[in-house]
């Protein structure tokens, strides 16, 4: 019987249209070892690993292993994002402070 983390790994996996190769590759995990957190009871995931997975799922880790929230909030994702803002390079950053400083201005149109 699979986990909630189980469910909420596939379920976003599958949202994000990844299969568990490509999920693997993104997360430096093999394809066996996604399945294996998909459906295996209890899946005995490291911290790191946990914390790669959410990155690429758009969600935090905190969310992952939280078994209450089934779904992630508008915040969990906005956190996540964050975190991927955060390590991103200086100029990358100029570049989207820049695309929402245009989307901003249309929005006040």
């Amino acid at each position: 019987m699979p986990t909630l983390l189980s469910e909420k790994i596939k379920r976003l996996r599958k949202e994000k249209g990844l299969t568990l190769e490509q999920l693997g590759e993104l997360t430096g995990s093999s394809k066996s070892y996604i399945w294996a957190l998909e459906n295996q009871n209890p899946p005995r995931p490291s911290a790191e690993k946990i914390q790669k997975i959410a990155e690429v799922l758009g969600v935090t880790g905190e969310f992952l292993l939280d078994q209450d929230q089934e779904t992630p909030e508008r915040g969990d994702m906005d956190l996540a994002f964050f975190r991927k803002y955060q390590k991103m390079p200086e100029d990358t950053k100029r570049k989207l402070q820049q695309l929402i400083d245009v989307w901003g201005e249309e929005d006040k149109k």
